[in-house]
This record gives C-alpha cells, sequence and structure tokens, in this order.
C-alpha cells in the first residue's frame, strides 16, 4: 500500500513539475542575449539561445495569431521565411500566411505543440487568401481567422475545393531549400503529390503525419555551427511513395493504441536551464 501511494506521489509531482516547466517557458517574453544563436537538444525536448523574431509581415508571407508569442527562431529559420516568401511571391503562390514558430526562448509550450522547441520549426497554413495577397490584415483578422482543412470533412479524400496546384508548387519550392529537413502533412496529401505524374525527386522530404490537413509543418536541419543541437535520424531512402504510405490509412494507424499512463515530455538538456532563467 505504502508503494502504491508512494509511486502515486510520484506521478503527481511529475506532471506538476512537467506543466510548471512549460508555464515558465511561456512566461517568457524576450529572447536572452547571446554572442551566437544555438540551438540546443532535441526538435521535442530544447531550448533556443539568442533567437530571433520573425518580422510579423515581410515580401509574401504575414503572420498569424500574434498574441500566441510564438514568431521566435533560429536566424536560419527567419531566414528560410522570408526567403520562401520571395518565392512564393515570385512565383505568385500567394501570400504565405505563417502560424507558429517557437516561443522566445523555445522550451516546451503549454499548447500545440510537443515540438517547436529549437527554433528550427514553423507551421504554415495551407489557406492562400486573395484578400491577404492584396493587403496586411489588422489584429482582428490575424486572430479570428482559421485555417481550412484541405480534406473533406470527417475523410481521407482531398477537397478539391480547397486543394489547388498552388499548394502543391508551395510544398515543391519549400522542399527544394537545401536547409530543409522535412515537411510534415496530413497522409492524404502525400497520397495526392504521389499520385501526380509529376518530377517525384522532391517527395523525400515530405512526410506524413496525424492531423497537418490545415497546415503543414517545416523543420530545418540542425545548423553545423550548432553543436549541442541534436538531429533527427535520417529519412529513408526513396520518394515515400511505396508501400510505407499505406500504413498511415490502416486501422492500426488510424486508431492507435493509448500508451499506459501519461506520457512524458523528453528531458531537456542541462544547458536550458541556464538560457531559461538568463
Amino acid at each position: 500500500m505504502k508503494i502504491l501511494v508512494s509511486t502515486l506521489l510520484l506521478s503527481i509531482f511529475s506532471t506538476a513539475v512537467l506543466a510548471s516547466s512549460a508555464s515558465d517557458w511561456s512566461k517568457i517574453t524576450q529572447p536572452n542575449k547571446a554572442p551566437v544563436t544555438q540551438s540546443i537538444g532535441k526538435y521535442d525536448g530544447g531550448c533556443v539561445s539568442g533567437a530571433v523574431a520573425l518580422p510579423l509581415e515581410g515580401t509574401g508571407y504575414q503572420v498569424m495569431r500574434l498574441s500566441r508569442s510564438r514568431y521566435f527562431g533560429h536566424p536560419d529559420l527567419i531566414g528560410f521565411i522570408e526567403n520562401f516568401g520571395r518565392a512564393a511571391a515570385d512565383q505568385k503562390i500567394g501570400t504565405l500566411l505563417v502560424g507558429d514558430l517557437g516561443q522566445p526562448r523555445g522550451g516546451p509550450s503549454l499548447s500545440g505543440h510537443r515540438s517547436h522547441q529549437t527554433g528550427l520549426d514553423v507551421d504554415i497554413w495551407f489557406l492562400l487568401s486573395p484578400i491577404a495577397s492584396t493587403k496586411k490584415l489588422d489584429a482582428n483578422e490575424r486572430e479570428t481567422w482559421g485555417a481550412s482543412s484541405v480534406l473533406v470533412s470527417n475523410s481521407d479524400t482531398i477537397d478539391t475545393q480547397q486543394w489547388t496546384n498552388q499548394h502543391e508548387k508551395m510544398l515543391e519550392v519549400a522542399s527544394r531549400m537545401p536547409e530543409v529537413d522535412r515537411i510534415f502533412v496530413n497522409p492524404s496529401i502525400k497520397r495526392q503529390l504521389c499520385a501526380n505524374k509529376s518530377n517525384h525527386d522532391w517527395l523525400r522530404k515530405i512526410r506524413p503525419w496525424w492531423r497537418h490537413d490545415d497546415h503543414f509543418h517545416v523543420r530545418l536541419k540542425c545548423p553545423d555551427s550548432n553543436p549541442y543541437c541534436t538531429s533527427q535520424a535520417p529519412l529513408p531512402e526513396g520518394d515515400g511513395c511505396d508501400a510505407s504510405l499505406a500504413y498511415w490509412f490502416s486501422e492500426e494507424a488510424k486508431h492507435p493504441k493509448k500508451p499506459q499512463g501519461k506520457p512524458g515530455r523528453p528531458r531537456l538538456p542541462d544547458r536550458c536551464d541556464s538560457i531559461l532563467n538568463d
């Protein structure tokens, strides 16, 4: 009985610590000052020192949900978004609506993500609005607009009213940028891309993942000059349009067994403690 009570108390205490940790990181309003920006740890268990803010609008893009204050990242990420926006404008793809990057010093957030912790992740909406292409969205529009799904409701079917060639072009442009490690999209989007007869040499970076039907998630590689950044496992060979894609439409994938107990967050590197309290 004593062992059971002790185990229960430990579980409650651990959960409280994890929640407090996320709360602490979310309260930070400014990046710390550092001579060189460093992404530290794993994408889902890390932080960033010397992050910079993405300008809230630029050529070919506008930032959404400003109240979340998740528009900070590594300079490589800022540069990627700005270059991507210019490419979208030059190729007349449309204005990119940028969702979350990361918090001022990275770390775990209270809601929305397990990753986005090292300043190397960004969400970009599939919504390409003609309104955003002709004017700067006001604060209310940035808070109240919703990201539209490109799937028919409650199905695996692409909504042809929402999905266009511009969306495919948008993903291709992003995936061809050398600093991009991978891009997460809904499995149905990956299947749609695979079914097209277009050149597949860029599809390797397009990875199926749950949800991601109203936005795509771009993840950059660890910068060479950031020795404390933990890279993700290398991508498999090939374009990903093989039998492995079928798994995502199986019952096992759609209804995965829930792990026993509440999953904890990965422990942050010790270096992150000093960054949080800097």
